[in-house]
Formats: structure tokens, C-alpha cells, sequence
């Protein structure tokens, strides 16, 4: 009797430890049986909008994986949330996220001033946040376990457009033209590193602050400093504005910009043509790759999006590319998905490439990206709707692959 005493009672803890831990997975934040829930903030109104369609674009190619079926049955249930460009906003929108929707996790997300307002409250959450959009170090540098970079970080760009321009453009006389935050600061980290391996300097650092638009003064230094050649690390509007004040200025350097101005026909568009000879860091593949997967997500935004406020280009599927790496982490975590089965699969990521560069990820390693290729915007013809034909920009590769040396 007290033998099948011991044995019923080690069944029924046996039994309430299955329960337990049957219960545990059910109970993952965010996750259900047939649904996962992904936020994402980004400026959909405000001074950085033109950089919203990257969450848009996130958004059509969560629609794509949920039509081919989701994730091990799973569906995304997608959250986007417009902060304006805001810390202060992207704060209480993450917080709504977190507390009222109960997001597993994060996708990508705009912006390293509004990264950072949030950053942690994502660790502390023990929340999973892929793909940042933004090159910042602050993601990857020191690791944290939920978070995983991709974008490749600023200082390792502009290192690399630095080495360009002087090895390639033979240009000497550098000017760094920069946001004044952590965007444009960690850009201009990298290029007076970059300066100073080679035993020279910029010959002017010029910040400039998100809320200014008349740009003269900021001309007239990089002018003065006789620069031959100027890389920007700013926002598109003021991108647009100091290459129009400079055209009215006569000054006329080698213009560089970081691959947060990649988009070569919608920058083109923008400045009304004189985006046309500058130079850019790419992350992903050009708008017009002939590879199966750039097909296949252009099928996507050609069923999903929005015509009247997107265009097919790199802004746009930098939304798909950024979170890549987070639906393949998702599909190998399996059935049991919660946040350390999602790491542990992040981690396996070795060399993993969609359009982007390659991505790998270790127990030791949040910086999944290291390279970037370069490209210049030609000017082509298009024909319009009534006949008449238009100039548009056009992207054209001068690089393969480049990795941080």
C-alpha cells in the first residue's frame, strides 16, 4: 500500500511538472498557439517620415510570410506605431507595446535617439528586438541576450566610405557633415578612425541639429575648409537642403552619404535632381536585382502595399531585409517558441544571407552585419503617363561586398 502510495504521489508531481512547464510555453509573452505578436516603431509623420516606409515595408513582408503560412503554424499579428522621430514618443508607444499589447518582441524599429530611449526597456523585459534600424554600436556593443543587430554599424561605414573616397576618389581634403546624436556621431567616429590610420584629419566636423533648416552656415565652413569631398550622416531633408545651398553657393565637392540615403531614385526625387553623381553605402541588394528573392519580395509589395504613399525601393525593403534574421531565427526555434528557444536559434545563425550582406550571430556576438558595397546615382529616362519623359535616379554598383578591415 505505501509502495502504490509513493508511486501515485511521484505520478502527480511527475504530472504537475508536465503541467508546469506545458503552462510555461503557453504562457510565452506574446506568443500563442496560432499567433506571434511583433511590434515596431518608426516616423510615419515628422522630420525623418521618408524613413516610416521601412516599418511599412516590414509590415508587407509579415503579410507574405503569414499567406505561405506563418511560422511553424504561427501567424505574425504585426503592431506599428508612429513616434515621430520622437524619443519621448517612442517611449510611450514601446511601454503601450509592452504592457497593454504584450508583444513577444521587436522588429527593427527607426532611429538611434529613439532606440536608445527604449533599449532598456527591452532588456529588462526580456524582450527580443531584431534588425534596429540604425547603425548605431549600442545595440551589439556590449551584447545583450535579446538583441540582435543587423544594419551594419555606423563607425565600420563610414570607416569604409572614408577608405574609399581616399583610395579610390584620391581625395584628401575630407569634410564630415553630421547629425548631431548618436546617428551622426558614430558615423564620424568611424571616418576620423579611419583619418588617422592614414596620418591625416577632416578638414572640418560640421553638426547639425534635426529642428535646423536654413543650412548656409554649414556650407560656408565645409566650403572654407576648401574641402574636395564631403560625407553626410544626416537626415534626408537636410541631405536635400545642403546639397541645394551648396548648388547656390558654388560649392561643388565629391558628395558621399551613409546608407541611410540609399534610396537613389527617391533622393534624386527629393533634392530635384542633384542627388545625381553622389556616392552611398548600400546594405542591401539595388531596387532592380535580378535574384530570385528580390523578385519574390517585389511580387509581395506589388500584392501588399500601399501604391499611393511607397515605392519599390531601398527604404522599403530594408524593412523586409532588417527582419530577415528574425523570422529564420522564429522558424528554428520550432514549436516551443519563447524567448530562450528564440536565442539559442538566433545564435546557429552562421553566414546567413537574404538581401542583405551576411549575418552571424554567436553567444558572444550581437553585431551580426559587417560590410557594406558602394554605389553612385546615375540619372536615367523615364517615360510618363502622357507621353512626356522624366529624369530619375537610378543606382548603379561600384563595389562588391566590403567588410571592416
Amino acid at each position: 500500500m505505501r509502495r502504490k502510495a509513493l508511486i501515485g504521489v511521484g505520478m502527480a508531481a511527475l504530472l504537475v511538472l508536465v503541467w508546469a512547464g506545458l503552462a510555461g510555453a503557453a504562457e510565452a509573452r506574446g506568443v500563442t498557439d496560432t499567433t506571434i505578436k511583433i511590434g515596431q516603431w518608426s516616423p510615419q509623420t515628422g522630420p525623418a517620415a521618408l524613413w516610416g516606409s521601412v516599418a511599412r515595408g516590414t509590415g508587407v513582408y509579415f503579410e507574405m510570410i503569414n499567406a505561405e503560412g506563418g511560422i511553424n503554424g504561427r501567424k505574425i499579428e504585426y503592431f506599428l506605431r508612429d513616434d515621430g522621430y520622437q524619443p519621448g514618443r517612442t517611449k510611450a508607444v514601446v511601454k503601450e507595446l509592452i504592457e497593454n499589447v504584450g508583444v513577444f518582441g521587436f522588429a527593427s524599429g527607426v532611429g538611434t535617439s529613439p532606440g536608445m530611449a527604449v533599449m532598456d526597456d527591452i532588456v529588462k523585459n526580456n524582450l527580443a528586438w531584431v534588425g534596429p534600424a540604425t547603425g548605431s554600436t549600442h545595440w551589439a556593443f556590449p551584447p545583450k541576450k535579446t538583441i540582435f543587430a543587423v544594419y551594419p554599424n555606423y563607425p565600420d561605414e563610414a570607416a569604409i566610405l572614408t577608405n574609399y573616397l581616399l583610395f579610390t576618389m584620391k581625395k584628401q581634403k575630407i569634410a564630415f557633415f553630421y547629425q548631431n546624436d548618436d546617428y551622426g556621431k558614430g558615423g564620424l567616429e568611424g571616418a576620423v578612425a579611419e583619418m588617422k590610420a592614414h596620418g591625416k584629419q577632416l578638414v572640418a566636423e560640421i553638426p547639425v541639429e534635426v529642428t535646423d533648416t536654413d543650412l548656409s552656415s554649414h556650407v560656408l565652413k565645409m566650403k572654407q575648409a576648401g574641402a574636395d569631398a564631403v560625407i553626410m550622416w544626416v537626415l534626408p531633408k537636410h541631405a536635400a537642403i545642403v546639397l541645394g545651398t551648396a548648388a547656390k553657393l558654388g560649392f561643388k565637392p565629391a558628395w558621399v552619404a551613409s546608407s541611410t540615403l540609399s534610396d537613389a531614385p527617391l533622393m534624386h526625387k527629393i533634392t530635384k535632381g542633384l542627388w545625381k553623381d553622389v556616392i552611398f553605402g548600400n546594405f542591401a541588394e539595388l531596387p532592380d536585382a535580378d535574384t530570385p528573392l528580390m523578385k519574390k519580395y517585389h511580387a509581395a509589395f506589388d500584392k501588399y502595399a500601399d501604391k499611393k504613399s511607397d515605392h519599390w525601393g531601398v527604404f522599403f525593403y530594408a524593412g523586409f531585409g532588417f527582419v530577415e534574421p528574425m523570422v529564420e531565427g522564429m522558424k528554428r526555434a520550432g514549436k516551443n517558441l519563447n524567448i530562450d528557444t528564440f536565442v539559442k536559434a538566433m545564435e546557429t545563425l552562421k553566414d546567413f544571407q537574404g538581401i542583405m550582406g551576411k549575418v552571424t550571430f554567436s553567444p558572444g556576438e550581437r553585431q551580426g552585419m559587417r560590410e557594406v558595397f558602394i554605389a553612385r546615382c546615375d540619372e536615367t529616362e523615364m517615360a510618363k503617363p502622357d507621353g512626356a519623359k522624366e529624369k530619375i535616379g537610378k543606382a548603379v554598383r561600384l563595389s562588391d561586398w566590403i567588410a571592416v578591415k
